[in-house]
């Protein structure tokens, strides 16, 4: 049987050589996204924030009072805090390592699991440190406990020699990290930026009232005009408080006291404070857990909008006004500035980078933490709280008024019909804002659905190539369903009837695969809007997508090409000799992560986009349009003799590649 199995895969040249165990701190190189969220400047600066993190929780669990941050240079950082000391002893599961050497080279190695060494911690997977080690040229770890110095370095992970004593530390205790990004996976030039790293240390000292962090920076990483200082203690006594006031010095508000509190349930802490700010005036809702910042919110961010909506509705219904019961938390959070903190035991969070956090039990305990107390601030001041109430009646009342609106004007574009069932529409209503993409097939349609916008974006899938509307007849053309729902998606009437006006997005953007047969399909969809809608396109509303052919990456460099030639073009002069260059072709969109679709092709930051134009109808453009019906009629009409005769004449013009 052995030999049977071997004989069959060795005859397709894949065996068990091809299959790959990655050991130790491989994975974490190999595949650094998975841990970090990327190579880009966010998650350079993520390892900064795992090993500050590592000093937090000791501060937070009251075993230091002070942490070092020190940008040496601006590739080198060295964090260090004067709590208890990593254990320096051997690992009772390999005794011929010490217990930091684990921490530093084991993933899912830590004091964090089981809740005895942190009551709460912002370290949960007992990877932080193993990763930036990874992660990093060189790292050096020194450790002072029972009045001596240890010490170990590693490079790229790997160790250097074991955990040393290297001297006697009689005044000082805790751990110190200094380290250097890897360049093989961040680029060479990969830079800690100042600005973010000293924003961060704020941001922890605000969060934590008892821990003092003192920020150092070589002077000359600094611009004259950077509001970055070279030194700075930042300790502030009054935690989000002193946050929210630092916040919003310059900004306008309605109320003159915020609403801020510290409680603590059951050993767990919350701390928050809010403020309404003036007309105007954009808002922020900054939230943290166990000191680790989640941009991305969740459920104790639910908790508190739950919170204060209720108490203010509850507020309105002892007061006899109805009104109160309509209001939502959009309507009670809008323009606000609010900070939330919390700690919890054994918080959960979204992926390894804790943008999010999804522990199911922080809605409830925010809820009753905050409720409350909002109802018992409300109350001291019986003015204050009719102003706020009235002012999220007015926007309720308001945004209720413009979804009747909406509504009337969605039903008067959709003609009283349903929206085709593979629309997956986005959530706004304002054309200034909304696109909605044209993409080839559902397996295409499932990647763009997931890598976009839901706000502003909407896709709808088409089965392959639509009809040529050039060579079909009016009945055919009135027939097909494709075609309908396309106009329906739109929300207009093909031919004369159409109007501008009627549109129900912004922007359609034609997005189909980097090769002949997505060409094609594309041609198909613009001789449909030539034909049946020029106004869309004279409007400036129609777009083809550039999706990429090819992705290409050396080390932590990505680089994307449309074709070959520009493949060709990065190779020689997009990255430097030293290493191999990996090359991979996109079958399809439909073959492309999400996340990549997001970054090459939808999102308005990094996509590119060709606008699709047409000569005016006036006097002077009148030549130019009649050659573009002329071209349309000859490529895509009837007479197959014109198209040949086009494509004679034209040889010279093109580069065909042709696969023998």
């Amino acid at each position: 049987m052995a030999d049977l199995f071997g004989a069959a895969a060795s005859a397709d040249g894949y065996d068990a050589a091809n299959i790959e165990v990655l050991e130790g701190l491989e994975p974490v190189r190999h595949r650094p996204g998975m841990y970090i969220g990327g190579t880009d400047e966010r998650a350079l600066h993520h390892l900064a924030a795992e090993i500050l993190d590592n000093s937090m929780d000791e501060a937070v669990a009251g075993h230091a009072s002070f942490i070092d941050v020190h940008l040496e240079s601006a590739t080198r950082l060295t964090i260090r805090d004067n709590g208890r000391g990593m254990p320096v002893g051997a690992h009772p599961k390999f005794p011929e390592k010490s217990a930091v050497e684990v921490i530093f080279t084991q993933l899912h190695a830590g004091g964090k699991f089981s809740g005895k060494a942190y009551a709460t911690s912002g370290g949960l997977h007992g990877v932080g440190a193993s990763v930036v080690n990874a992660l990093s040229t060189e790292l050096h770890v020194e450790i002072a406990r029972d009045k001596k110095l240890f010490g170990q370095s590693f490079a790229r992970g790997i160790p250097q020699g074991p955990l040393a004593e290297i001297g006697g530390a009689p005044n000082r205790r805790g751990t110190s990290v200094t380290f250097s990004p890897d360049p093989q996976i961040f680029g060479d030039g990969a830079r800690f930026k100042p600005a973010i790293l000293h924003r961060m240390a704020r941001s922890k000292a605000y969060l934590f009232a008892g821990v003092e962090i003192r920020w150092k920076c070589d002077p000359s990483l600094l611009a004259n005009d950077d509001p970055v200082p070279a030194e700075a203690t930042l300790h502030y006594p009054g935690g989000l408080s002193d946050y929210l006031n630092d916040a919003t010095a310059n900004r306008s508000l309605l109320v003159s006291t915020p609403f801020a509190a510290q409680v603590e349930l059951d050993g767990q802490k919350f701390e928050w404070a809010i403020t309404w700010l003036g007309a105007g005036e954009d808002g922020f809702f900054h939230s943290y857990c166990n000191t680790v910042p989640t941009p991305s919110g969740g459920t104790h961010e639910a908790g508190f909008r739950q919170a204060i909506t209720r108490a203010l509705r509850s507020f309105g219904d002892l007061a006899g006004n109805k009104k109160a019961a309509d209001i939502t938390a959009d309507d009670v959070f809008a323009g606000t500035a609010v900070m939330l903190s919390v700690f919890l035991r054994d918080p959960q969070f979204q992926g390894q980078t804790k943008d999010k956090l999804v522990s199911t039990d922080a809605t409830k305990l925010v809820e009753q933490a905050a409720r409350d107390r909002f109802e018992q601030w409300l109350s001291a001041d019986a003015g204050r709280a009719t102003f706020l109430l009235d002012a999220a009646i007015e926007r309720a009342e308001d945004r209720k008024r413009r979804k009747k609106e909406r509504e009337v004007a969605r039903k008067s574009a959709t003609r009283r019909l349903r929206l085709p069932g593979k629309l997956a529409d986005c959530t706004a209503n304002d054309t200034e804002v909304t696109e909605l993409f044209l993409v080839e097939g559902d397996s295409a349609g499932g990647s763009a659905k997931q890598a976009r916008d839901r706000k502003t974006q909407a896709v709808l899938p088409l089965r392959g190539k639509i009809l040529n509307v050039a060579s079909a007849t009016t009945e055919k053309l009135g027939a097909n369903q494709e075609l309908s729902d396309l106009a329906l998606a739109l929300g207009v009437r093909p031919g004369k009837d159409f109007r501008v006006d009627d549109l129900r997005y912004g922007r359609i953007i034609i997005m189909t695969d980097a090769d002949v047969d997505g060409a094609h399909i594309a041609a198909l969809l613009m001789t449909y809007f030539y034909r049946e809608m020029p106004a869309l396109i004279e409007a400036g509303r129609l777009f083809l997508a550039q999706p990429p052919l090819y992705r290409m990456t050396q080390g932590g460099k990505t680089l994307y090409a449309l074709d070959d030639a520009q493949r060709e073009d990065l190779a020689e002069n997009g990255f430097d000799k030293r290493g191999k260059i990996e090359i991979s072709r996109f079958k399809g969109l439909g073959e492309m992560p999400p996340s990549q679709l997001r970054e090459t092709t939808m999102n308005h930051e990094t996509r590119r986009l060709l606008k699709v134009d047409l000569p005016r109808r006036d006097m002077e453009g009148a030549d130019a349009r009649r050659e573009v019906d002329q071209l349309v009629n000859t490529l895509m009409g009837k007479k197959a003799e014109l198209r040949f005769g086009y494509i004679r004449d034209h040889a010279d013009d093109v580069m065909a590649d042709l696969d023998v």
